[in-house]
């Protein structure tokens, strides 16, 4: 029988569930074991050729097709947006929000940042992230999900496409998820006590609707920066600092402590988010210890 295309949408305990996207019908597979020989791991949003089963037994999954991009943390692939949410409370991380952003661009994927829970604050945090990040070439949307507003400008910039949300617990990414795609999944709250959101997604899979697919992922983790990647690589990844870098005196520049700096001189003068320079920052402080570091 010849082998069929399809896309993981589910992978546990050794099993994994292949859609193909042509009839819709789904396959539960095993991996051959040839992929574990050569060390490929099947994730989330892989395109795979398998062959399906007959009657009760499963099918196997034959071969992991070239990616577009991946992701470690979560574990999925081949995603085209990276849509970063927060809200007013818990406290955002715009640190974190930052390094994802740079990840995201490093692996190809387009940033979106969601700004949930806009209804609590009166839209102040997203107004302030929509000026910070203005030239940063990153949407920035409010969203609420309690009241649905800014779902259909969040679908239109999804349709087509596939779609990892990412962020700290208790933002709302599965109450987004229930309020777009109208399914019941489990939803996480904060803690009075300490505002910090409980786990609620243990397992990552691929949702199927209105012409796009979302990955609904486990809490996210702080990614480390990867290894090879030189601090002087890292303002690539900060279109902001695209217009004024051509007249930092020096050459390479990293925007930090140079004299004749333009890029910090616009952070000086609230042409580009000073906030945001300071980030990147801490994020060039943390590449340069791994790069001294990275022989030991």
């Amino acid at each position: 029988m010849p082998c069929m295309t399809g896309r993981i949408v589910r992978g546990v305990g050794g099993l994994y569930t292949v859609r193909d996207e042509e009839i819709g019908q789904e396959f539960v597979l095993r991996a051959r074991g040839k992929l574990r020989r050569e060390h490929k791991t099947p994730m989330v949003g892989d395109l795979v050729l398998f062959s399906a089963g007959s009657g009760e037994e499963h099918g196997w999954l034959e071969e992991i097709l070239p990616r577009s991009s991946w992701c470690v943390r979560p574990p999925v692939a081949n995603l085209d947006v990276l849509a970063l949410v927060i809200a007013p409370v818990p406290q955002p991380d715009l640190l974190l929000v930052d390094r994802m952003i740079v990840f995201a661009r490093r692996a190809g994927i387009g940033p979106l940042l969601c700004v949930n829970k806009c209804d609590v604050d009166g839209g102040a945090l997203f107004a302030a992230c929509e000026e910070a990040y203005a030239r940063a070439k990153t949407p920035v949307l409010p969203l609420s999900a309690r009241n649905g507003s800014g779902l259909d400008a969040l679908h239109a910039q999804l349709c087509g496409k596939t779609v990892c949300f990412a962020g700290q617990s208790a933002v709302g990414k599965s109450s987004l998820l229930n309020a777009l795609l109208g399914l019941q999944l489990p939803t996480g709250e904060v803690s009075r006590k300490t505002e910090r959101g409980r786990h609620t997604t243990r397992h990552a899979q691929l949702l199927y609707a209105d012409g796009f697919r979302v990955m609904d992922t486990p809490g996210f983790s702080l990614l480390g920066f990867e290894e090879g990647f030189a601090p002087e690589e890292l303002a690539q990844a900060y279109p902001d600092f695209e217009p004024y870098a051509p007249s930092c005196r020096f050459a390479p520049c990293l925007h930090d402590r140079e004299p004749g700096c333009a890029v910090r001189a616009a952070a000086d003068t609230g042409e580009i988010s000073r906030e945001r320079w300071t980030r990147y920052v801490a994020l060039l402080e943390e590449l340069r210890e791994k790069w001294r570091n990275r022989y030991d």
